[in-house]
Formats: structure tokens, sequence, C-alpha cells
């Protein structure tokens, strides 16, 4: 395992971290390791456009469909 130390922290953001871990039940080491991964775990930004642009694939090209009119449509078929 790795240490690391940060230095010049400000003492508002120190003060908040230690109300996050009190709230989490955990010291104020385990809170920022427990940020610290979260943070590290999560997808690059160019992960996130691939992402995206894969879903925008799978949206069929045309106007955007309007789902008030397709509701609307079901209820009148429906008889709601």
């Amino acid at each position: 395992m790795a240490t690391l130390t940060i230095r010049n922290l400000d003492e508002k953001t120190l003060e908040r971290l230690k109300q996050r871990a009190a709230a989490n039940h955990r010291s104020l080491e385990a809170e920022v390791r427990a940020l610290l991964e979260n943070i590290a775990s999560r997808s690059t930004r160019e992960a996130s456009v691939q992402r995206a642009r894969a879903i925008r694939s799978m949206t069929p090209p045309g106007p955007p469909i309007d789902s008030t009119r397709i509701i609307r449509e079901w209820r009148d078929r429906e008889g709601a």
C-alpha cells in the first residue's frame, strides 16, 4: 500500500471532510480513502463520450418522438 501526504489543505475543506467521516461512521483517513477510491474508479471522460455516442447510435434517425402524442393515442385506444 502506498502513502499519500496532502499539504496546505484548507481548514474549511478539512472540517467538511471530518463531518463527512463522522456522518459515515468512518475515520477521517477512511473517509478520504473511500472518496479517492470512488473518484479513481470512475470512467474517464473519453470512455463516457464513447458510451454516449454508442447510446446515441441506437436512437433512430429523424425528428424526436413526441411521447405526449403517443400516450394520448394509447389512452384513446384503451378508452382511458
